[in-house]
């Protein structure tokens, strides 16, 4: 049997208390106050990232629990999407495995919208049938967001049947409706959808819970809606959670649902209401098998100095500690990897882009720390009857091939990308994750495609000077180093991307997000141009 004192935090009751409790057999077995208790050592429940994708930190589930364990992280309810759309039911049964080598306390759901759209090329294609086959697998607890909204509003009889598996299970159903309001998100909220983690105003926010759901503020690598969203805090603090939603390697290193903690606190956000986004309320939603420091409970807990000095000194789960002060002390487990690519390398030519006369292209313009794009009709460069990268105008190439089959690239535009000489590409490109790139000239975009090809799936930059690929051999989506690797590795991309003039803070994770097509409003996948809007291919030139 371990004591612990110090001032002890009751998320249930809302208070702080001076207190001991004991741990035995991994269970919390009593609770006691003591007025003694030191007033350095502030415990309370272990935190929980309310939907992240784990394959998005470039990390199989053992080595991300290495990293987020060390910020006080003991669960997460995790979304295989990713995987699941490059190698279908044997993608996400992987990343149980993997789990399974981990105290981490990992909830995945069934992917519901693989692929995303039927407007792109996927590894795989779940129905209801597919779905009723993962929530019945161990490991699996609730239906992951609900992506193909239109489809949800619009009372399409394929999709509001994989959510009824879910409805008659009893099973929480996530949601993903970005941008949508009023009627139609009543209609979407009424079909079953019980979250959105999408939100990016406060009016989405109040919308969404008016409607009786729940909103998880994200602060991920790419899109970060803490600033905007923290206010809804104050008002309906019962009906949110915290989550990242997606997280690369060199921000896990960092912090990760602590930070938003700290940044609540800051802020005003009573200090209890910020913990409980990160404890009971996705504790109680999704049913975890999360302690919450009661007695009975499982042991699941976290030492910080202090409300104002929220920085994680020790992590406990199930009784075991499995990080402290910075460091992990949980071992690395790897396992066979997984993967889904058949591809031929390309060559230049397939990067042609004949101009139209008379006419503009709708252009994607990129939005830092955002999911979704603009859009601008604008009149290309053209050299020899042929649309060319402009470093000049910020007007370069975005491609995206095909990696399941041989299949002609999709090219299009995309503007303030700001790469000057070189190219950027990676194999993971939501949700399908074919091969996306934007370059500054058709060699360097070459190369950088043919850099992730050869590897199977990977990172890439290369330029007249430089070229680099960061593998990434799991599924195209994850390395086969800890987290620690992978940030060097990513960082190092990072700054060739910089170096060559490109201003977005983290190039490879929004260039990841160009090809998803359910986020506003142009994007491209394989088969060519997207618009949101009206939830369809469509021809870029505008005559």
């Amino acid at each position: 049997m371990k004591e612990f004192s110090g001032q002890i935090i009751d998320v249930q009751q809302g208070r702080i208390f001076p207190g001991r409790f004991t741990v035995a057999d991994g269970k919390i077995t009593s609770v006691v106050e003591d007025s003694m208790a030191p007033t350095d050592r502030l415990y309370l429940p272990g935190l929980v990232d309310a939907h992240i994708h784990i394959e998005s930190s470039l990390l199989p589930p053992a080595e991300f629990a290495r990293a987020a364990t060390i910020h006080g992280t003991v669960a997460t309810v995790s979304d295989p999407h990713e995987i699941a759309n490059v190698c279908g039911i044997d993608g996400v049964r992987w990343m149980i495995r993997s789990a399974e080598s981990t105290p981490l306390k990992i909830a995945f759901g069934a992917p519901s919208c693989v692929p995303a759209t039927p407007f792109e090329t996927a590894g795989a294609s779940f129905g209801p049938e597919e779905i009723a086959e993962l929530l019945e697998m161990e490991g699996v607890s609730y239906l992951s967001e609900v992506m193909n909204f239109p489809a949800v509003i619009g009372g399409d009889s394929r999709m509001l049947a994989i959510v009824q598996e879910a409805r008659k299970r009893g099973l929480p159903v996530d949601g993903h409706a970005p941008g949508v309001l009023g009627k139609d998100l009543e209609k979407y909220a009424a079909a079953g959808i019980q979250t959105d983690h999408e939100c990016v105003t406060l009016q989405e926010a109040r919308q969404r819970i008016a409607c009786g759901m729940k909103v998880a503020i994200r602060e991920g690598s790419a899109a970060r809606n803490f600033e905007a969203l923290w206010p809804i805090l104050h008002e309906a603090p019962e009906h949110c959670f915290f989550c990242s939603d997606d997280r690369h390697p060199d921000d896990l290193a960092i912090s990760h649902i602590d930070g938003l903690i700290r940044r609540a606190i800051d802020l005003g956000i009573p200090a209890i209401d910020a913990i409980r986004a990160a404890t009971c309320n996705p504790v109680q939603h999704y049913n975890l098998k999360v302690g919450l420091l009661r007695e009975g409970d499982p042991a699941d807990f976290i030492l910080v100095g202090g409300l104002h000095d929220f920085h994680v000194k020790e992590t406990w789960i199930d009784g075991a500690l499995v990080a402290e002060n910075g460091k992990p002390l949980l071992e690395s487990h790897p396992i066979p990897a997984i993967n889904n690519f058949a591809v031929s390398k390309i060559c230049e030519e397939d990067l042609r882009l004949p101009a139209v006369p008379n006419a503009t292209f709708s252009t994607m313009i990129a939005e830092d720390g955002q999911l979704v794009t603009g859009r601008s009709d604008v009149d290309p460069t053209v050299v020899d009857g042929e649309v060319v990268s402009d470093p000049s105008r910020d007007l370069l190439k975005i491609v995206v091939v095909n990696r399941y089959n041989q299949s002609p690239p999709a090219v299009g535009l995309i503007h303030k990308f700001g790469l000057q000489s070189g190219a950027v590409a990676g194999s993971v490109a939501h949700d399908s994750h074919n091969i996306v790139a934007v370059g500054a000239n058709d060699q360097s975009l070459v190369n950088a495609i043919n850099g992730v090809i050869e590897a199977q799936g990977g990172l890439a930059f290369n330029s007249p000077t430089q070229n680099r690929v960061h593998p990434l051999p799991i599924a195209g989506l994850m390395g086969e180093g800890d987290a620690w690797e992978a940030a060097e590795a990513f960082e190092g991309l990072t700054s060739l991307a910089k170096d060559d003039g490109c201003q977005l803070r983290s190039p490879f994770m929004t260039l990841s997000f160009m090809p998803l097509l359910v986020i506003p409003s142009l994007k491209m996948g394989d088969k060519g141009h997207f618009d949101v809007g009206t939830f369809s291919l469509i021809d870029p030139w505008k005559r």
